[in-house]
């Protein structure tokens, strides 16, 4: 005779298949380990939206079937997974899920026989234990301790257990005293199906700082490619636009074309050249005018050199320079200047 199932196990698998067959995200959790009054405290601080339902695995297994999921997918969610809890969500994506959830990790102290899931290292310093017998304690299990100036101090740093192995005896209950507790407790998250895609828990953990810094490189990095190889897009044309238009102001300037935006230059050049040009001439050969730019200019030249500190003979050797090559260049005289 074929033994029915439990009432309370088909009514069971109905919500679970109702939960995976919703809108959002799936995943599963691992709760080995956790004491039910910090199960209840996690669960509590669990975010609006979000839901999370203990089950057997294979009670998941036939709500899986049931609502039409890949067999294989649960697999891989289940893999190393001791105490199975289905979550859902249908506000967040698979990376808040995963954050939420992260939050609720806390440490407690390890149990004998545990295994270590890290190196564990006693630093070297001073505790908050009054001398006493538990200087003898922790020597016992591999601690050195002394006192030293009324206070219990680890003599120096020590791995007392390396990753991966056990925990024994007292040591657990002295390394929690020391404040250690190794045994990571919460919901773990094992991975989680959303669109039909598995994404393990590994997959979820991303350092949110590099990968912002990596995105800010990589689109620095294909604007300015794309600037270079004069790549035409809506963010790309205002800095197209305007290098081609500091490109040709300069085409201009060199070739001498005059225009409202060249003009200003060529007659600031003119005014300069003019006046390096008449600062050569005997006095009776300038008129008032021309005295008193002359008269300005050197004014403002000697205030520069006494805030600056600096000399104005090389200025001035480079303005004869200057006229020198702009006479060899052609220059008329004078008389071009000011007609």
């Amino acid at each position: 005779m074929i033994p029915k199932a439990a009432e309370w196990k088909k009514d069971r698998v109905s919500v679970l298949q109702d939960v995976l067959t919703k809108p959002g995200i799936v995943g599963i959790v691992d709760i080995a380990g956790v004491p039910a009054t910090n199960m209840l405290d996690m669960r509590a601080n669990l975010r609006d939206g979000m839901t999370a339902t203990m089950a057997k695995k294979t009670l998941i297994r036939r709500a899986w079937s049931g609502a039409g999921l890949v067999e294989n997918d649960l697999e891989i969610l289940l893999d190393g997974v001791v105490q199975p809890m289905l979550v859902h969500t249908d506000q967040y994506n698979a990376f808040q899920l995963s954050d939420e959830l992260n939050k609720t990790r806390q440490g407690r102290a390890a149990k004998d026989g545990e295994l270590a899931p890290e190196d564990i290292v006693v630093e070297k310093g001073e505790t908050e234990f009054a001398p006493g017998p538990i200087v003898g304690e922790l020597g016992a299990v591999g601690i050195p301790a002394k006192i030293d100036k009324g206070k219990v101090v680890i003599q120096k740093t020590t791995t007392v257990v390396e990753a991966g192995q056990a925990i024994e005896g007292d040591l657990g209950m002295m390394l929690s005293k020391l404040g250690i507790n190794p045994i990571e407790i919460g919901l773990i998250l094992s991975g989680v199906l959303e669109e039909g895609t598995v994404m393990p828990s590994q997959s979820l953990n991303i350092d949110y700082d590099a990968f912002r810094t990596d995105v800010i490189t990589a689109t620095s990095g294909a604007f300015n490619l794309a600037c270079n190889i004069s790549w035409f897009a809506s963010e790309t044309m205002p800095t197209l636009l305007s290098k081609a238009s500091g490109e040709a102001f300069n085409v201009a300037i060199e070739a001498g074309i005059s225009n409202e935006k060249t003009l200003p230059i060529f007659m600031s050049r003119a005014h300069s050249r003019a006046l390096a040009l008449a600062g050569h001439l005997d006095s009776s050969a300038l008129d008032e005018e021309l005295a008193g730019m002359l008269g300005a200019a050197a004014q403002t030249a000697a205030t520069t050199t006494e805030s600056t500190g600096e000399e104005a003979a090389p200025a001035a050797e480079e303005s004869e320079v200057e006229e020198e090559e702009e006479e060899d260049g052609g220059f008329g005289g004078l008389g071009d200047l000011f007609g």
